[in-house]
């Protein structure tokens, strides 16, 4: 079986910036383990895979199905919107774990509406975690979580800049993602974060879209203000837009760039 399959590079506007997710489009669904097998081999952090006769989208990292993919999300429309099958204007719906999520199609930007997540404060604070990020305590300003994964704001840029995780000593212990974010220092950006995940394969990703959900409501209510611009400060590096929107939601927009087209070769599984 011949897969057409697509590499594109999402939150940025230059090839080999941002974060580079796979997308395969077919007329009907995989089989989950055809899926997970061809994730571990685009070797990416995710891989989005759409079903075109029940605009079904799923995305998995080379180890574990994940609920919630903004970059993958992106991706896809982009590649929507290049092959011809929507154009500037248009409105997509995604069915997703994450209930429908929906992409507006602009002429060089693209609009993803994303359930906001709900930020927890009475997580007690992990010192083993933060020996294994490399972060004194006394640079930890909140310790919280959001839907399974832990949200640490540190003090400054710097802080957040010069944090080495031991990932190997992070998989010994139980998780699932960890968010570090700061106030931005610079009038370009409101705030900067990265975001670890040794536990599903992904030591650091470049730029975690949903992250960014969890960011929008935390950040809002910090700052009292609806609209930010955010980057992702990872080795590629990455920029997301994004706006608390009046029904609890967040607005993720951002652009996207495809670097790699197709055909995979695979045997039905």
């Amino acid at each position: 079986m011949d897969l057409e399959i697509y590499q594109v590079d999402s939150f940025t506007t230059k090839a080999f910036k941002g974060n580079p997710a796979g997308v395969c489009i077919t007329a009907n669904g995989l089989s989950e383990s055809l899926m997970l097998s061809i994730a571990e081999e685009m070797a990416v952090s995710e891989t989005a895979f759409l079903s075109l006769s029940d605009m079904t989208l799923r995305w998995f990292t080379p180890k574990a199905e994940v609920k919630l993919c903004g970059h993958g999300t992106l991706a896809v429309a982009h590649v929507l919107k290049e092959r011809g099958q929507v154009k500037s204007g248009d409105s997509v719906n995604f069915k997703t774990l994450s209930g429908t999520l929906t992409a507006l199609i602009n002429e060089s930007t693209i609009e993803l509406d994303f359930p906001s997540p709900v930020i927890e404060c009475d997580i007690p604070q992990s010192q083993e975690l933060l020996d294994n990020l490399g972060l004194e305590e006394s640079h930890v300003r909140f310790f919280g979580g959001f839907e399974t994964k832990v949200f640490i704001e540190v003090d400054s840029e710097e802080t957040l800049l010069n944090i080495q995780p031991n990932f190997e000593a992070m998989k010994q212990r139980n998780g699932r993602g960890v968010l570090v974010t700061t106030q931005s220092e610079s009038n370009e950006f409101d705030f900067i974060s990265r975001y670890f995940a040794p536990w599903v394969g992904v030591n650091e990703d470049p730029v975690t879209g949903s992250a960014h959900c969890a960011l929008t409501v935390y950040w809002s209510e910090k700052l009292g203000k609806l609209d930010f611009k955010g980057y992702q400060a990872s080795e590629r590096g990455g920029h997301v837009a994004t706006e608390l929107l009046s029904n609890g939601r967040t607005k993720l927009i951002g652009a996207a760039v495809t670097v790699i087209k197709g055909i995979m070769q695979v045997s039905a599984a």
